[in-house]
Order: C-alpha cells, then structure tokens, then sequence
C-alpha cells in the first residue's frame, strides 16, 4: 500500500467517524429517553451479572467435584445467605446508630455550612468584579447542586417499591445465568456464520475472562480499601466511619475519580468538627490512596485489563456524560470487552 492511499483512507476514516459522531448528535434526545428506558432492565441485569462473576468460581470448582451445578448453585446460595445474614445482623446496630446521629447533627453541619457560605457571600464586595462575578455564580450553582443532590439522595432512599423488585429479581437471574450461561453463549455462536464461529468462540472467552477477573479483582480492592479507611477513620476519631468508609469504597469502582468522590463527604464532616480533623482525614485518604494504587492495586488486578491510562480517563469522562453514575462505573469494563472485540475482529481479518 503507497503512501497516498494510506493517506487516503485514513482521512476516510475520520471523515466517517465525525459523519457518525454527527448523526448521534442529531440523535441525542431519541438515545436519552431510550437509555432512561434501558437503564431499568439494564440496572437488575448488571448486578446479576456481578454476583454471577463473584459466585462462578465456587460453582465451578464443585461441579469439576462432580456435584450437578443446580445443586452447586444452591449449595452456594444458601451459604451466600448465611454470610450475608451474618454479616447483615452485625452492621445493621452500627449503621442504624450512625444514621440517626446523622439525622441528628444533620442541621447543625447545614447552618454551619450555610454560615460559610453567607461569609463568602458577605466578602464578595471586595473583589474585583470579574471575580466576584464568578464567586456569585459558584455560589448559586453550588446551592442548585446541593438541592439536587440532596433530593435525589432522598428519593433513592425512598424508592422501596424498586429495592424489593431488585431484591427478588437479581437472585433469579443470578441463579440462571449460573445454570444457563454456557447454553447462553452456544446460542450467540449459532448467529455467527459457521467459518467465523471459532473466532466468536475465542472473542467471547476473552470477554468473559477479562469481565471476570475484572469483577472479582475490584471487589477485592474495594473490600480493602474500605477496611483500611474504615480503620483509619476510627483511629483519628472521625464520627460515622463505618458510613463514610462504606461509600469511599463503593466510590471507588470508579477509576481515578472515585477516590476524590468518596472522601470528599469525610473531609466536609470533619470540617464541620474541626480543621485538625480534617487534616486527619486527608491524611488517612492520603495513605490508602497510597496503599491503594502502589501495593492493593497492583498485587490484585495486576495488568488485568492492560488500558491506557488516557483511554481509561476518557472512557470515564464520556461514560459518566452519556449514562450518569451507571455510565462512570461501567465505562472500563465497556472499554475493555470493545477492545477484546476490536483485536479478535482484528486478528479475524488479518486471516489469510
């Protein structure tokens, strides 16, 4: 291939991925009320699917024992439950006790807050008037945020009717796509022409392996990060640890943003008690950050998923643009499976 063809067809490509990125464009209304609509099925689905990756193991590990995998399955449900019952009847005293401090010292730290807040406000004549410009719009927009945030934190919490359906759902599909799963994918391999089936076979092992070990090795980093800050919050005395070390660990999932996410509650809490506690705090954020990305990180996930840093910001940034909170936390394992796609499809081109 000469120069000027490979020219050629580079700028074709780039001519007809901005003709695509227009045409979503023009579709972006249509795909926002489809993606709310997907969102609900996509939602049940998606934690199924992490439970399945989490219990497939134990699973495979009997049925190699020659245990029928309905029974396995069942054998792993019932001890799942009994962990989980455990482990449920020990945090339920110490969460309740900590929301209800919570619910108490509630409007405290919202006048306190208010009160910095009317301080800056206060402050702003001495500005110049660019800047003071700027201070009053940060300021309504950060009050618009608060509302909006605090309101949909309140409906979440209030929205029983959809935590019962997905308490009864998941274990449903958790449990057939343990017993089905490979039916499952036999049935997508039948929709590919029979020359390529090998190739789809090899694609779709390499997705379930990364999506797997993706899963299992996140869910062991947020464990520890959470039991490292967990135990970090007590030693510096912070007030509702368990609380905040919980959604550090669950902000956590997503990559290079979480962690600023999730302590970000803890450090405004300790403001609230007192500078020198939220010095501590950051000091213990610090620390498992450190932890986290030099020793937790790299032991557990290894290269599991072998991304670039800057695709794995991107996707991040456009996930969270396109799907909210379930686009950040899904955007690196999406990147991932298209990447594993991408080089099979590849590799099956390059096919002589």
């Amino acid at each position: 291939m000469d120069a000027s063809t490979k020219y050629l067809r580079t700028v074709l490509s780039l001519l007809a991925t901005l003709a695509c990125l227009w045409l979503i464009a023009q579709l972006r209304s249509f795909l926002h009320d489809l993606w709310t609509i997907l969102k609900v099925v996509a939602i049940p689905f998606l934690a199924a699917m992490v439970v399945t990756y989490l219990l497939q193991p134990v699973v495979e590990l009997l049925v190699r024992r020659r245990v029928p995998r309905g029974m396995a399955i069942l054998i792993i449900y019932l001890m799942f439950a009994v962990l989980a019952v455990v482990v449920i009847l020990q945090a339920i005293p110490v969460v309740s006790r900590q929301l209800t401090q919570l619910g108490q010292h509630l409007p405290d730290m919202i006048r306190q807050a208010d009160g910095w807040i009317d301080g800056v406000a206060a402050r702003r004549h001495y500005l110049p008037d660019a800047l003071r410009r700027g201070v009053e719009t940060a300021l309504a927009q950060a009050e618009q945020h608060l509302t909006h945030y605090v309101t949909r934190a309140v409906s979440m919490l209030t929205s029983t009717v959809g935590a019962v359906f997905m308490a009864f759902v998941v274990p449903f599909l958790v449990f057939y796509m343990l017993k089905d799963g490979r039916a499952l994918g036999r049935a997508l391999l039948h929709l590919v022409p029979r020359p390529y089936r090998d190739e789809a076979r090899e694609i779709l092992m390499d997705i379930d392996t990364t999506l797997g070990r993706y899963v299992r090795g996140q869910m062991l980093v947020m464990m520890a990060v959470g039991v490292l800050t967990y135990a970090g919050y007590l030693v510096v005395g912070m007030p509702y640890a368990l609380l905040l070390a919980v959604f550090l660990a669950v902000m956590d999932v997503i990559p290079y943003l979480g962690p600023f996410i999730g302590a970000a509650p803890a450090i405004l809490l300790a403001l609230t008690v007192s500078p020198q506690l939220a010095l501590k705090v950051l000091v213990v954020n610090a620390i498992v950050q450190q932890l986290e990305g030099n020793l937790i990180q790299p032991q557990i996930m290894g290269r599991t998923l072998d991304l670039h840093p800057m695709a794995i910001v991107a996707a991040v940034l456009i996930g969270g643009e396109v799907g909210g909170v379930l686009g950040l936390v899904c955007a690196v394992p999406l990147l991932a499976v298209a990447k594993v796609v991408y080089t099979g499809v590849r590799a099956l081109f390059r096919r002589p």
